[in-house]
């Protein structure tokens, strides 16, 4: 820091400083801060399913028709992909803390508002900006958990962070069932109900959020130099006080050419000519677990009710044992990324769930299984897949330059779920509606056969992240030597 440099050329030690913390309390204050975000999508995603049946009824005060339900889902995932695009590229230009209170504040309103739904453009307008508020976080909750868990611990907590979604799943789905008993509720109450719990809780959650701080790596290549180093020495100092002892000395060094912001050109030429394989590898993890994951959640109740004749209001209390092997995944295979290694468990968490998905859909079209064995089976399969699709995340946000993560997360998260999040949902939807199961076991083909083939796209082009330095993967776009490559 204070050898003789250009203006505004820094020389700085924070990624390797960060990289070599113990963990600590502040570490545990990150998760709490960041990964609380994903308990509520999980929870509002699952309400919204949930509640479904009860707006299409003439006493819930919408009376909303099945159509019109299908387009609210579908406006949801547009404002998603919008959200994350925009807060996205404002996350990389103005940084993760100022982002990720902004889109938390965005999604409490609007959840808000849904409570306070009277007309079908009302809820509309509410489901897009919570959507878009959801998709934001995806982009600068995830560059966030990168750049400030250190890189020997970067996977397990990036997958533990994304798996408790599934937490909420759970949570939603015991909520609804006790929400929606008009024995309890009013039919045109319990639902609303629902929506403002959401909001309450994220209200908690934006109350430790505050305290949650700016990426020291986004500081110095913006400018913030001093700040960042401040920032790192109270980290250590808080640290070092509780082990009664000095941290070691960190020993690499990174200079940069700060700069306030990375246009588009550079972006896009950063991103499809200089790292076309990365680019292709994230665009395959997306798309084949958008796929899989829409057309069976957004689905589930529907097979168990039209195959298995599961009373409809019994339906979402499946969904809890679905959420807790989705849980499970991450949070008991997330440290074997860090140890055995990104390519060997990111391709065969994908390939080992697609031919899961494909014995599970011969079971099923042989007439062999029960709603039980049936949720089980799922079980199994999502085990494995939710860890493969929270390594997704990981993929995006760790394999491209410090300048264009949060883009970059944003962008692939957008385009997957536009190309599998909305055919999935589309395609198993017209499958079971024709009632016959051998229809319905072809859509199981096709969700087995795209992550098999991303499975095996890790396998040939996938890299080797575990325990480096973010730095060390993607060369930060300021850095010097990029400038004399």
């Amino acid at each position: 820091m204070n050898d003789p440099l250009p203006a505004r050329v820094v020389r700085t030690k924070v990624p390797a400083r960060l990289d070599r913390l113990p963990w600590s309390r502040w570490h545990w204050l990150i998760i709490i801060g960041l990964g609380t975000v994903w308990i509520l999508d999980g929870l509002e995603v699952t309400i919204v399913s949930a509640v479904a049946g009860r707006l299409t009824e003439p006493g819930s005060g919408l009376a909303l028709g099945a159509a019109q339900i299908g387009f609210a889902g579908a406006i949801y995932i547009s404002g998603a992909v919008s959200g994350a695009l925009f807060f996205g590229y404002l996350a990389d230009r103005y940084g993760r803390k100022k982002l990720f209170l902004i889109t938390l504040i965005l999604y409490l309103a609007a959840t808000v508002l849904t409570a306070f739904a009277t007309s079908a453009w009302w809820f509309y307008l509410c489901r897009f900006f919570t959507g878009a508020g959801i998709g934001g976080e995806y982009a600068a909750v995830n560059s966030a958990i990168d750049e400030l868990i250190p890189a020997r611990l970067r996977g397990r907590v990036a997958l533990l962070i994304n798996g408790s979604y599934w937490i909420g799943t759970a949570c939603g789905a015991g909520l609804a069932v006790i929400l929606l008993d008009t024995d309890i509720f009013a039919a045109d109450l319990g639902w609303r109900l629902a929506f403002g719990l959401g909001a309450i809780l994220g209200l908690g959650v934006l109350l430790v959020r505050r305290h949650v701080p700016e990426s020291p790596r986004w500081l110095y290549i913006h400018g913030r130099a001093r700040e960042a180093e401040a920032l790192v020495d109270g980290i250590e100092k808080e640290i070092e006080t509780k082990l009664g002892e000095p941290l070691p000395e960190a020993e690499t060094s990174i200079t940069v050419r700060q700069r306030a912001s990375i246009g588009f050109i550079t972006i896009a030429r950063t991103m499809f000519k200089v790292y076309p394989q990365r680019a292709f590898l994230c665009f395959s993890l997306f798309a084949g677990q958008a796929f899989l994951y829409n057309a069976i959640f957004f689905t589930y109740v529907l097979v168990l009710t039209t195959f298995y004749r599961v009373p409809a209001g019994t339906a979402p209390l499946y969904l809890i044992p679905f959420a807790i092997g989705n849980f499970l995944g991450p949070a008991l295979l997330g440290p074997l990324f860090d140890t055995i290694g990104r390519r060997a468990m990111i391709s065969g968490t994908y390939i080992l769930a697609g031919l899961l998905l494909a014995g599970t859909g011969y079971l099923f079209v042989q007439g062999v299984l029960t709603a039980v064995t049936q949720t089980l089976a799922w079980m199994v399969i999502f085990f494995f897949a939710s860890a493969g699709a929270s390594a997704a995340y990981l993929t995006s946000s760790e394999v491209f330059p410090m300048e264009i993560r949060a883009l970059a997360i944003a962008f692939f998260f957008a385009i997957g779920t536009a190309v599998g999040g909305i055919s999935g949902p589309l395609v198993f939807g017209a499958l079971i509606e024709t009632g016959r199961a051998a229809d319905v076991f072809m859509g199981y083909l096709l969700g087995a056969g795209l992550m098999i083939a991303a499975g095996l796209v890790e396998v040939f082009i996938g890299v080797d992240a575990e325990r480096k330095s973010l730095e060390d993967i993607a060369t930060p776009l300021t850095a010097e030597q990029a400038y004399q490559a």
